[in-house]
Parts: C-alpha cells; structure tokens; sequence
C-alpha cells in the first residue's frame, strides 16, 4: 500500500545474489581445485596484456586518456545517479496525515458557518491516531506491538496498522479488536478511510517473558 516498487527490489535483489554466488564459485575452484589455479595463473596475465592493447589502442587523439576510461566514468556516474533514484523510491506513498478539512467549510451541512465559527483547517496526523490504538490495545496480553501508518492507496489516505502478535494468539480476534476500534475512531474523525491489517509473529514473541495466550 505505499509506492514501494517491491518487484525491482526483487529483481535487483535476485541479480546481486547470482553475482555474488557465481563469484564465490569461482573463488572456491580458484583455491580448492588444482587445474582450476593453473588455468587462472596462465590465462589472467595474457587477458591483462589483451585489455591494456585495447586501452593503449583506444586513446582520444592528442591525449594519452582513453575514451574507454571517459566511457567507464559515464557509466559510474549513471549506476549513481540510478541508485539515488532507487534509494528515493523507497518507502514512497506515506501521508502524514489522515484526514484533512477544506479551510473554508463550516460545520453545517453544505459547508455553511454557524454563528461564532471562523474559517479555518482540521488535520489528524497519523501519530495521532497510532497513539490511540496504542492505549487501546496496551490492555491486551496477546499484542506485542503496535504501528500505525498512513499510507497512498488508490488515490486516497489509508490505515496500515501492523500488529506483533504474542506466540499462540487470535489472529482473527485480534483482527476483530482492530475493526472495532477502526469503527470508534471512525465515529470520532467524522471520516472513512480503507484499513488494512498485517498481524505477524517473530523473535520478540518467542523471547517475550509475558505469559502466551493458547
């Protein structure tokens, strides 16, 4: 539910761990395998000597720098500009807000004022509503943790509550506990937004000294 782009980061991911497999492959043969070491040490000096003909070959007229290099460092300052804009994706789509008020709508129906009223905005973080949920399920022994983000979701602000859930807990309860409260808050706010609920268990559950609900 955010602007995260999940398959690139895959992809990249799958890539880079061939890369580094094929690699440590190779280094392994290099020193475990005798023929392997033999053909490296006969092979790598002449493939040096082919490559430095290559750039002593390809030299700018009147310079002693050749265009390889100049191509390389293109390339260098592309792949960086490329993972700026890869690092800049990240975590895209998050609102710091939930609900925000037009500054000139009143509070009667069809915008008008009432007597005293100004114009004027109202906002509700999404802290404001993490911080809600929070005190409302500290009570219960089956949550570990709690966090509220709001988030882009087809062209609207909505609720992406993660919940750690203890070892042996409800999901559908705890699912049912967040509805419930989705629904009061939405009450209070005046406003609907789509929530979506991830409940996940991990290490912190196992090692929780809190009694575990069966």
């Amino acid at each position: 539910m955010n602007g995260t782009p999940r398959t690139l980061n895959r992809v990249l991911i799958l890539l880079f761990g061939l890369l580094v497999l094929t690699l440590g492959i190779v280094l392994v043969l290099l020193a475990s395998v005798p023929a392997a070491g033999t053909w490296w040490r006969s092979w790598a000096p002449t493939a040096a000597e082919a490559v430095g003909a290559v750039f002593q070959g390809s030299r700018v007229p009147g310079t002693s720098v050749s265009w390889l290099w100049l191509l390389m460092t293109v390339a260098a300052v592309a792949v960086v500009l490329l993972m700026i804009w890869w690092v800049a994706q990240q975590g895209t789509g998050r609102r710091d807000l939930v609900a925000s008020t037009g500054p000139d709508g009143g509070a009667r129906p069809g915008g008008e004022f009432a007597e005293g009223e100004v114009p004027g905005r109202v906002s509700i973080a999404a802290t404001a509503v993490e911080q809600a949920m929070l005190a409302a399920l500290a009570p219960r022994k089956d949550v570990l943790g709690t966090s509220v983000a709001a988030v882009e979701f087809e062209g609207r602000t909505a609720l992406k509550v993660r919940l750690v859930a203890r070892q042996g807990a409800d999901p559908a309860a705890l699912a049912a506990a967040v509805e419930g409260l989705v629904d009061r808050f939405e009450i209070v706010m005046g406003v609907s937004v789509p929530v979506l609920v991830h409940i996940t268990s991990g290490a912190r559950s196992r090692f929780s000294r809190a009694e575990r609900v069966r």
